[in-house]
């Protein structure tokens, strides 16, 4: 368990930063301003000829800047050619080839000039140059002939290439060349031999080069080498040999350099490159390579060994690094050594860049370009890309070496300054502008942002600002008058306030004044500080066996008002959560634990603003390593000491050895248990049987599992021996009906006991006990022929080999073969259990004529037809068996009302005898399958539609279908109803008699002899049926019911007040009582009420009862839509609603009488009951 050091990056808080604390302020783009360079190509553009060439030149400034370029020093007048545009908005040249044109016209040093009317800025001088990937020149290359031991290179020249080609060696059957120290690939691209042996001509060789444009390989004719020996045989096994070049004659001698030549040499590398030494050397054996630097260490961070040790190479080369090294070549012969002397130059490289400069008018300010390099570059000063002393005099500026000086600017000294530093080794350009302006103060960044920090972080506040003068810039916390700046705060010079340690008092709003002679401007930033995300219980290092749960712990605090995520690593990569995985909120398990979940683990808990890590190893519980360095002391005439050592236990002790052994006569290659000893011994004395070449392994176990086997020892053979034992399994059976096939278990080569194991076979018939009949077999099967039909014979098998026969074997009875039955059973007679079964009875043949062994009497039937003359039947023969000796039996799973016919056989193990006579058959009625695709489909709240098809069996002449259904809703029932149809009927329209329950139908068909299987399906669900399930339970609570009744009693008063009003043509207000606005076609008066005695069409709201007696809630009174949604009013055809407010019995009793009684109070109240 370990918690983890979090990266430097991870407790950061989320801040709006737009400048760095290094950064100068730049001007906001609303303001005038000189160009300035934002992009350009590098300064060695290399090109694909295939592609359309693009030299990229992009500037920012107010105005925005114009563009124009140079080509080779001269103006390059693009709209002199067609091929050439500029892109728009920019100075990025495009040159098109579709339509034409040689990218090679194009090359050359291109400079882009981007300029408005405050000066002028200058990308560097890009060169261009078009990717090249010449041909290799053909020719025909002899065959190398070298001696055995010699040193040889050869050489590559690949062509030269833009960019220089990737160089490799391979066989012309594209197969890569194996490398090592003594053959290697030089840095140059040739290949060194240090010394040629013999199967270094078992292949060709082929230098190949990679074109990285083109993305083509370019293959050199192979060389082929012969190589001359004192020792024709390439012998594979000397190639281990510990003296492997005397074993083949090669003369031994000291080493030479083949790369570089000499004893020493000097190399020059540029600062920031990277250096590589090489060198290869040949003698025999193959030297060593050693590095050293003279007076000094190797760069130990920097350099590393490449090629075998025959490169060095430092990275990043600096100054320091100039010097002495060597490398020294040696091998039991000798040594030499080879000093190169490094130099190291460098190009320009910036001291002191320069800045843009932003002033006031009448400011002081200076631009300074410093660089170094090696040798000492020279600095060359430009305004607006020309020489600064070809520009018209400024009294206000003076040039002191690598620094301009302005004083008491003014408007009109705004330029681009041009800072161009240069050796023998290459330049910087810098552009630099000059811009004087008027501005007060303004804040760049949005306002009041809020910024989330960890307590006890360091952070930093930024508040990017402008103005010119470059305004003063002041913090303040909680509108405080104190400035912020010391101690636990400090304030850089472009104004970001940093805060060493966040503590909970530093929470609150920070402003900040930026102030110059102009104004003033503010802006505010409120922090927060939060709680840091810690692993308070972290997971624990475990020790598993395979196939075990593993379950490690991670708990996390954080601040409650963040997210908290949290993950797991595995080996510092993300975890895949497999199905033997689960993550939870503060855990992780790992189900059935394999070898491949060792690891460390790490639970990761992280926010927006921060995270904690904690590590855990689990160790699992692997299988043993093999054992190894078996040996075979003690050998004696039945038995050996084997003896090993054992592999690593990887965390679980070694419980037992499995000794195994093959032998190369009998089954070569297969390898069987011998014994098995305890895990604490690595030394057993094994019991032997005669004449077995032995060789052995041996395999170590644990709880976890087995080892791989060990490599196999050194083989022993033991002396032989009359066999001991004879064959088992010896058995006599025919193949054919006049003969007898004799097999038994061979015997294995432990049981041998002697060479040229043979059987001898005897048999004689078992009745007549004549004399014995024997053969010698070396096989494990014999063949007797010409044998009368199924008689017992005896038979005896005995092992011999050239040392003597086995013991005196068992005698076993065997029989010779069958042939069928002649005679089939007589006098069949059958009774019809039912519709599906009859019995079967028939008299035993003889045994004479059953020629065998008697296996069964089986039964051939098969539908003929089906009493329903209409439908088709399948007439495939099925059978029935009945084993043994038996007269009577039973067949089954019979199609009722059908025909059918019947034959009888006698069967042996040869096979059937002949049919007996065919008997008929007639099955009775039966009761149907059950109706197929029963549908039930609701197209409306009224009425539910049943569909079906006939029976795919009807088993009989059907009579009808029995539908019986039954309402229910949640736990009620209803009284089951039944409906039955005629044969010909397969649909049923059923009117619900609420649109609140749902029905269960279970529906049969029906023959003369009863109703067959049915098939349940239930109606659908209605959509409020939840909705109604509440009600139905609280409609069962005594509060609810007294409640209703007190709302009934009230809505009797209220009914009894309306009817009195409206016989007398009363108004009642409404509106006092209801805050619904009437329709625009209700009949208005001034004081907001209406005169009932227009509304006699218009009857109060009901409700419904459902089946199960709950009451269906309506809910609202007055709203047209919801009657219209409800499915059971209705409009008539002046637009006018009539609604329904009884039960459907009560409307069937009043339809035809519609009076006013409809809307009397008693009818109103019988509706709500």
């Amino acid at each position: 368990m370990a918690r983890q050091q979090p990266p430097p990056w991870v407790h950061t808080a989320f801040l709006f930063c737009l400048l760095s604390l290094s950064e100068a302020i730049e001007i906001p783009m609303d303001l005038s301003q000189p160009p300035t360079i934002t992009k350009q190509s590098v300064k060695d553009h290399i090109v694909d000829p295939r592609d359309n060439i693009l030299i990229e030149c992009e500037a920012k400034g107010n105005p925005a800047p114009s563009f124009h370029w140079t080509r080779n020093s001269r103006f390059f007048n693009i709209a002199k050619d067609p091929r050439v545009s500029m892109r728009r908005r920019s100075g990025t040249l495009v040159i098109d080839f579709r339509s034409g044109g040689r990218p090679e016209e194009y090359e050359g040093e291109y400079q882009c000039f981007a300029r408005n009317k405050f000066g002028t800025a200058l990308s560097n001088r890009i060169r261009l140059q078009v990717s090249k990937s010449p041909l290799w020149p053909k020719e025909n290359l002899d065959p190398v002939v070298v001696q055995e031991g010699a040193p040889l290179t050869l050489q590559c020249n690949p062509p030269p290439g833009l960019p220089s080609p990737v160089i490799f060696w391979m066989s012309s059957s594209m197969e890569p060349i194996t490398q090592d120290k003594r053959v290697s690939q030089g840095h140059n691209g040739d290949l060194y031999f240090s010394n040629v042996m013999l199967q270094d001509m078992q292949t060709d060789y082929s230098c190949n080069a990679r074109f990285h444009f083109t993305h083509t390989i370019q293959q050199k004719n192979p060389f082929n080498l012969k190589v001359l020996t004192n020792h024709p045989y390439n012998d594979s096994s000397l190639r281990n040999h510990p003296d492997m070049y005397s074993a083949r004659g090669v003369a031994e001698r000291t080493p030479s350099f083949m790369y570089p030549q000499g004893t020493a040499s000097s190399q020059m590398v540029l600062r920031g490159m990277d250096l590589l030494l090489e060198c290869i050397a040949s003698g025999v054996p193959t030297p060593d390579i050693a590095w050293y630097k003279k007076g000094g260490d190797l760069p130990s961070d920097k350099a590393k060994f490449e090629n075998f040790n025959k490169a060095l190479r430092i990275t990043n080369v600096s100054e320091e690094d100039s010097g002495e090294y060597f490398c020294l070549a040696s091998n039991k012969m000798g040594s030499i050594r080879h000093t190169i002397s490094v130099r190291v130059k460098a190009a320009p490289y910036w001291l002191d860049e320069p800045k843009n400069l932003i002033l006031a008018p009448g400011e002081d300010g200076r631009l300074v370009c410093r660089a170094n390099g090696n040798p000492k570059p020279t600095v060359q000063w430009m305004v607006n890309g020309e020489p600064l002393q070809s520009a018209p005099p400024n009294p206000n500026r003076e040039v002191a070496g690598d620094t301009i000086i302005f004083r008491d600017t003014q408007i009109s000294s705004r330029a681009v300054y041009q800072c161009n530093t240069s050796n023998e080794h290459g330049y910087l350009l810098a552009n630099a502008f000059v811009s004087v302006l008027d501005v007060p103060p303004r804040m760049l960044s949005p306002r009041n942002q809020l910024i989330r920090v960890i307590l006890y972080n360091r952070t930093r506040l930024d508040c990017p600002f402008f103005g010119s003068p470059i305004p003063t810039l002041r913090w303040f916390k909680n509108g405080q008058g104190s400035n912020l700046d010391g101690g636990n705060y400090h304030v850089y010079e472009n104004g970001s306030l940093e805060i060493k340690m966040i503590r909970k008092e530093d929470q609150g709003i920070y402003t900040c004044v930026a102030t110059n002679i102009l104004g003033k401007a503010e802006n505010q930033v409120r922090l927060e500080v939060k709680d840091p995300t810690r692993i308070y219980r972290m997971p624990e290092d475990q020790v598993a066996r395979r196939g075990t749960t593993v379950q490690l712990e991670c708990r996390v605090k954080h601040d409650p008002s963040l997210k908290l995520t949290v993950y797991w690593l595995k080996d510092d990569e993300p975890l895949y959560i497999g199905n033997r995985m689960k993550k939870e909120e503060d855990s992780l398990t790992i189900f059935g634990v394999a070898e491949r979940d060792q690891g460390s683990y790490t639970c990761v808990a992280s926010t927006e603003l921060d995270r904690d890590l904690a590590k855990a190893y689990l160790t699992v519980l692997g299988r043993p390593d093999r054992p190894r360095d078996l040996e075979l002391t003690d050998l004696a005439e039945r038995s050996v000491r084997l003896t090993w050592i054992p592999g690593d236990d990887n965390n679980s002790p070694i419980t037992d050895y499995v000794v195994q052994f093959e032998e190369d006569q009998f089954q070569p290659g297969v390898w069987h248990d011998h014994s098995k000893f305890p895990g604490s011994v690595n030394s057993a004395v094994l019991q032997l049987s005669p004449y077995v070449n032995y060789q052995f392994r041996v395999i170590a176990i644990n709880e976890v599992g087995s080892s791989h086997p060990s490599l196999p020892s050194e083989r022993y053979r033991t002396s032989g021996a009359p066999p001991e034992s004879n064959p088992s399994d010896v058995k006599g059976e025919g193949t054919r009906k006049n003969n007898m096939e004799i097999t038994w278990t061979p015997m294995n080569a432990t049981s041998a006991f002697g060479p040229n194991l043979r059987y001898i076979v005897k048999w004689r018939r078992r009745e007549t006990r004549e004399t014995w009949n024997n053969v010698t077999v070396w096989g494990s099967r014999y063949v007797v022929g010409q044998t009368p039909v199924y008689v017992p014979y005896e038979i005896r098998v005995q092992a011999e080999n050239d040392f003597g026969k086995g013991p005196e074997p068992d005698t076993v009875i065997g029989y010779s073969g069958e042939d069928y039955p002649r005679a089939a059973p007589t006098d069949v007679k059958i009774r019809v259990l039912n519709s599906t079964a009859i019995s079967l009875q028939w008299n035993r043949v003889y045994s004479d004529t059953v020629q065998g062994q008697l296996r069964e009497y089986r039964a051939y039937y098969w539908r003929e037809s089906s009493l329903l003359k209409s439908l088709w039947v399948s007439q495939k023969r099925q059978q029935a068996g009945f084993p043994g000796d038996r007269l009577r039996g039973v067949v089954s799973r019979l199609f009722p009302y059908s025909n059918y016919k019947l034959e009888m056989v006698v069967v042996n193990g040869r096979g059937d005898g002949p049919r007996s006579e065919t008997k008929e058959f007639t099955t009775p009625e039966g009761v149907p399958s059950a109706p197929r695709r029963f549908r039930v489909r609701q197209p409306n709240l009224e009425t539910i539609n049943l569909e079906w098809d006939h029976p795919e069996h009807p088993n009989g002449i059907l009579i009808g279908y029995t539908l019986k259904y039954v309402a229910f809703n949640g736990t009620k029932v209803g009284k089951q109803i039944v409906e039955n149809f005629s044969p010909n009927q397969t649909k049923f329209t059923m009117q619900r008699a609420d649109p609140v329950s749902r029905y269960r139908f279970s529906l049969s068909a029906r023959t003369q002899v009863g109703s067959g299987e049915a098939v349940t399906e239930e109606s659908p669900a209605p959509p409020n049926e939840a909705y109604t399930n509440n009600q139905a339970d609280i409609a069962t609570q005594g509060w609810f019911i007294g409640l209703m009744c007190a709302v009934a009693l009230l809505v009797l008063t209220l009914l009894i007040v309306c009817f009195i009003k409206r016989s007398r043509g009363g108004k009642y207000p409404v509106r006092e009582k209801k805050d619904v606005p009437l329709g625009p076609e209700d009949p208005k008066e001034e004081d907001g009420s209406f005169d009932y005695s227009d509304e006699d069409n218009k009857p109060l709201q009901g409700s419904q009862t459902s089946l199960d007696g709950t009451i269906k809630q309506q809910e609202s009174d007055d709203s047209l839509v919801d009657y219209g949604e409800g499915g059971e009013g209705q409009f008539n055809e002046d637009g006018s609603f009539i609604g329904q407010y009884t039960v459907k019995k009560d409307k069937e009793e009043t339809e035809g009488n519609e009076s006013s009684e409809a809307t009397s109070p008693v009818n109103a109240i019988y509706s709500l009951a």
